[in-house]
Formats: C-alpha cells, sequence, structure tokens
C-alpha cells in the first residue's frame, strides 16, 4: 500500500462475541482477521452468549485476556466495549442489583392517591386551564437494556437487564466501578498500548420500552433543569405533556436540552475523566446523529450509521439529520483538537447489503473527514439466531472475505491521510449542541465548498474572531453559514451581529449559497462540467497537498479540475495502489462510487 500506513489507522470492527466461546477458534478468528489486512477489533459481548459467558465472568474475562495478548504480541489494536449488550450505563443490570435506587427513573403525571415510597413529588402545577396536576419521579420499571442471552435457542426471546439511572452521579459512578475500573484491574499493562479506548454506545436517558409518557427525569431533577436554565421551569412542567400549553416547542426544546446539559454532568465527563486519567480514549457514540455538543467529552469522538440511515443515490445521502453524522464527528475531533473521529457503519444494513455498498459507506465517512472506521460487525458465530441479528456479518462469513484485505489496506490508508493534517476549508456551517442544518450543507456539497460544522458554545466559548474571520483550532473561517440556526445562547447574538456587520455572515441555504461564499472565499477547486454528485476534501500532510475526489453516485464522470494548490500532481488510485503522473489539462475519470486522490507537491 501506498506509504505503508502504520497499523494504528487499521479497520476496527465489532467482534460480536455471541456463543459458546473456544480459546483456539478466538485465536484462528484474529490470525484471519491480520491475513485479510484487519489489525484490530472491538471486544463486543453480543447476544447469544451461553450463561455460563455472564457479562463480566471470569469465563468472560479470561477469554478477553486470551485474545487481548494475542493482539499485543501481533501489534493489532484493541478496543473495549462497555455493556452488555446496549445501551450503555448499565452494566448489563449489574448497577440496579447493586442497589436498586439506581434504576432508570423519569417524570409523569401522577394522580391523587398517595405516593409509593419510590415515588417523590417534582411539584404541584396549574395548567392553563386552571387543571392542577402533580408531578413526581419515579422509577421506570419497564426501561431496560438488551442482554447477552437468548431465553430459548431459537432466539425469539432475549435477557431485558434494567437500565439504570445516567442522571444519578452515584449510578454512573456504581457503572465506571463495575466496568472501567474492573477493565483496569484486569488489563491495566495494556492500556495505552494494544488496549486504545473504550467504546460506549448510545446511552439513552429512558433505555429502551419506557413507559408511554415517561420524560427524561431523576430524583431533584428541577433543581438541575432551573440551574442550567437560569430561569424556574416549574410553571412550564405541563407543557412537557399537553400540547395545548403556552409555547410548548419552546420549553420542551429548553427541558431537553437542560437533560442533556445534565447528562454531560453526570455520564460523559465523568466517562471522559476516567479515560483520561487511565491512558485510553473514550470512543463510541451519543445517541443522535447530530449531537455535536456531546463530542466534546469524547478523545475521539464518533457517530453511528446504522438502520440504512444513509443509501447511495438516495437522497438521505445529503439530506435529513443522519446526512450530517461524518460531518458532525470530524468537525467536533478539528475544533475539539482531537486525533481521532469514529465511525460505526454497515449496522443493520441487513443480508441484503453488498460489497459495492459497504465500500460506498467507507467513501462517504471518508471524504467527510472520518479517520476510524468501525465496521458492524464481524460476528464469531452465525449459528441459529446469530446469522439474522442485526445482519449482517461484513468479515469473515461474508461473501467478500476473499477480497476483503484490499479493502481494508484502502480504508487504512486514507484513514492515515485523514489523520496528523490540516484541513483546508474556510468555511463554517452553525449548528447547536443537539443540531446541524443540512440545507446549507447540501448545496455546498454539490458545489464543492467544503465546510465544517461550528456549534454556538464554540463560537461563544473557544473562537476568537477578528477582521479575517472565526479562528479555532488552527482553522480560519472567513464566511459563516446560518441555515435556520437560533442560538440559544443569549450571549452568541453579538458574536453573531459583530460578524454581519464585518460581512462574513451568509445566511442563505439555497442556490446563492455558493456565489455569497465565492465572495469571502477564495475557491480551491473548480470542475467543468459542474459535477453535483463530487465530493472532495483537501488536507495537507506532511507538506503535500492531497485532495480526495469520490464520485458519490452510480453514474461515471469525466471532468476536467483545476485545484488552488501548485506543484507536480499525481493522480492516485488508492484501491488500486497505483498512481500516475497528472496535470490540469487532463481530465479526470471517475468510475460510479469509486475515488481518486490528486496528490500535489511543491
Amino acid at each position: 500500500m501506498i506509504n505503508n500506513p502504520p497499523r494504528e489507522f487499521t479497520l476496527v470492527p465489532f467482534w460480536f462475541w455471541n456463543d459458546e466461546l473456544n480459546e483456539a477458534e478466538l485465536l484462528r478468528q484474529i490470525a484471519d482477521f491480520a491475513a485479510h489486512g484487519v489489525h484490530g477489533f472491538v471486544i463486543h459481548m453480543r447476544v447469544g452468549l451461553p450463561r455460563s459467558i455472564g457479562w463480566m465472568s471470569d469465563r468472560m474475562l479470561h477469554c478477553m485476556r486470551v485474545v487481548i495478548e494475542e493482539a499485543a504480541r501481533r501489534q493489532m489494536v484493541v478496543f473495549l466495549y462497555d455493556e452488555g449488550m446496549y445501551p450503555s450505563g448499565s452494566s448489563c443490570g449489574q448497577v440496579v442489583a447493586a442497589n436498586p435506587t439506581f434504576r432508570c427513573r423519569g417524570l409523569t403525571v401522577a394522580g391523587n392517591a398517595k405516593l409509593p415510597a419510590d415515588q417523590h413529588l417534582v411539584a404541584v402545577v396549574t395548567r392553563q386551564n386552571g387543571e392542577s396536576l402533580r408531578i413526581v419521579d419515579a422509577p421506570s420499571l419497564s426501561s431496560h437494556i438488551r442482554g447477552l442471552h437468548y431465553l430459548a435457542d431459537d432466539g425469539k426471546g432475549e435477557d431485558c437487564p434494567p437500565a439504570a439511572d445516567l442522571l444519578n452521579p452515584d449510578a454512573v459512578a456504581c457503572f465506571i466501578r463495575l466496568v472501567y475500573q474492573r477493565f483496569y484491574d484486569e488489563f491495566s499493562a495494556h492500556f495505552g498500548k494494544t488496549i486504545r479506548a473504550i467504546f460506549t454506545d448510545e446511552p439513552n436517558l429512558l433505555g429502551r420500552g419506557a413507559t408511554r409518557g415517561v420524560k427524561p427525569g431523576t430524583t431533584g431533577i428541577l433543581a438541575h433543569i432551573n440551574r442550567l436554565l437560569g430561569y424556574d421551569f416549574t410553571p412550564h412542567l405541563p407543557a412537557l405533556w399537553f400540547d395545548d400549553e403556552p409555547e410548548v416547542e419552546r420549553y420542551r426544546a429548553d427541558y431537553m436540552e437542560a437533560v442533556d446539559r445534565r447528562l454531560d454532568e453526570t455520564y460523559y465527563r465523568p466517562l471522559h475523566d476516567w479515560c483520561e486519567a487511565h491512558g485510553v480514549a473514550l470512543c463510541g457514540h451519543p445517541d443522535r446523529s447530530e449531537a455535536i455538543g456531546r463530542l466534546r467529552y469524547f478523545q475521539m469522538p464518533g457517530q453511528d450509521l446504522v438502520w440504512r440511515y444513509v443509501e447511495p443515490d438516495k437522497p438521505s445521502a445529503l439530506e435529513g439529520e443522519h446526512a450530517t453524522m461524518a460531518k458532525c464527528s470530524s468537525s467536533a475531533m478539528i475544533h475539539g483538537g482531537r486525533r481521532r473521529n469514529g465511525n460505526e457503519f454497515c449496522g443493520a444494513y441487513g443480508h441484503q447489503l453488498t460489497f459495492a455498498e459497504m465500500k460506498w459507506l467507507a467513501d462517504w465517512c471518508l471524504v467527510r473527514g472520518v479517520n476510524l472506521l468501525i465496521p458492524h460487525a464481524f460476528y464469531y458465530s452465525v449459528r441459529g439466531p446469530r446469522v439474522n441479528e442485526r445482519p449482517t456479518d461484513v468479515g469473515p462469513h461474508s461473501a467478500w472475505w476473499d477480497q476483503f484485505k484490499p479493502f481494508a489496506d484502502y480504508c487504512r490508508w486514507l484513514c492515515w491521510l485523514n489523520t496528523d493534517c490540516r484541513h483546508i476549508c474556510h468555511v463554517a456551517i452553525l449548528g447547536e449542541s443537539n443540531h446541524l442544518p443540512w440545507r446549507a450543507a447540501k448545496v455546498c456539497q454539490e458545489h464543492q465548498r467544503d465546510f465544517n460544522y461550528l456549534e454556538a458554545r464554540d463560537l461563544l466559548e473557544v473562537a476568537k474572531v477578528d477582521d479575517d474571520g472565526i479562528h479555532l483550532a488552527g482553522m480560519c473561517y472567513r464566511a459563516l453559514v446560518v441555515d435556520g440556526v437560533r442560538p440559544r445562547l443569549p450571549a452568541a447574538v453579538p458574536v453573531l451581529e459583530r460578524l454581519r456587520g464585518m460581512g462574513r455572515l451568509i445566511e442563505v441555504a439555497n442556490d446563492e449559497l455558493v456565489a455569497a461564499i465565492d465572495q469571502l472565499v477564495s475557491v480551491d477547486v473548480r470542475v467543468a462540467p459542474a459535477q453535483p454528485n463530487l465530493r472532495y476534501r483537501h488536507v495537507v500532510k506532511d507538506g503535500i497537498d492531497y485532495y480526495l475526489l469520490f464520485n458519490e453516485g452510480r453514474e461515471p464522470m469525466r471532468f476536467t479540475i483545476a485545484v488552488a494548490a501548485q506543484g507536480a500532481m499525481w493522480l492516485v488510485d488508492p484501491y488500486r495502489d497505483a498512481q500516475v503522473a497528472f496535470n490540469s489539462s487532463m481530465p479526470v475519470e471517475l468510475g460510479g462510487y469509486e475515488t481518486r486522490v490528486l496528490r500535489v507537491a511543491s
């Protein structure tokens, strides 16, 4: 492979441990991974494990030790997964077993009967129609996570361990002690070496299966809501349940914003701090594709491309909340001064997933700046019902395993290229902590005007604004696009007004956007004829300019290209490990879903 990049840039697939485990078979599968260019994995306990291999059991930890030591011998990368199975935060029910008061809780409307001992009155409030309501916090008894064991051999039922209260710092401390600290106690010699990260998976305030009408909350939550919002939310509690209350959308959004910020305090920050102190990265992803604010707590910010959220040749590639996820994680990496950002991909895309689709999904992420790819998943076993559990196996049990190594090498090189480099980009699109607009992003991508998402908090708290634009983490944004986002932080408004006065604020998201950008930012890439399906990313690495060019569409394209970088040029085909000399008078030909890299060396 070109430059033969280090193994740390390997694909790091989920490795589903989902059946009776055999040490010899585990070692055989590791050797098979390595033979196919995969030099890392996430050890992911998965439904289908026998009950003799329980979560955090001696047998489980023994098998983990076997593969971690083998990975160390082979100089492979290992990520640990923090739950059995997901969403994270409950230690497969052990948090609640340790203390029943740590069970997931929520807010609900109660009648006039005496409250049980495990329910607490939050407030008595009056609706706009004069009705009096009692709001209580109560255990959400139906909230659970997916467990590790089938109830029967046919796989028709699974264990459902109780979900923990992630807004309770004592419950989260219990989770850290049961999982993170136990991992460290067992495998500390490999932390920061073979073990690079711990993966937390879409922690959810109400787990799965919460009773309808229960709102995220915990004992004492209202005081934190009031503190974080800066006003007394008590009179507005009815808006959480009743659509005819005044300004329902505003108060529901305010409440969720505050609850999310409290979750940052009780869950994400403690995990971040623990990982920081123990020499590993917190990786994984939150439960929403747009949650850029949450990613500041990840040493490796990440997102999750699952359930066919994004597909080739469909509007979802550019439209909707999920179309923002790759730029979400890569922007968080850049602005947070992180080195890597990840994307889980292919999860639950079904048995109909093809190799071409898998490669397209990888390219969709890579050209948007992702530099850690986490395939979902390599299955230890596809016996019985396991074959249909969030299918499909994209590794050893797939139809394309024999052709996997060129793909793995290709991804490794492009992940290397996207790391320890400088992103050449002077356009930012304003976002909020839980919302990233996609309309302006679509226009930019269809016209080869690259951008990063800029969270309003960063604009206010970290960025420096001067006559040249917005300076943040080594980037200089000369244009800020506001696509319907109105910052929830009042202090951000004067900053936006200053940018408007400087002429650096753009408030259109249609075809006029490109012309507005070009008045402020020098054009980096020009192609003729126009290519709406062409995506690009420009980075400088080791003093060399690289332009990633990806045909996101099925139809081939042919175009000429002029780039701002000057010097001798080569057109690199990273999949075939080939390059040819190039000049701007030569056409670029890209087949459907193909990628080339234009290398420019002065």
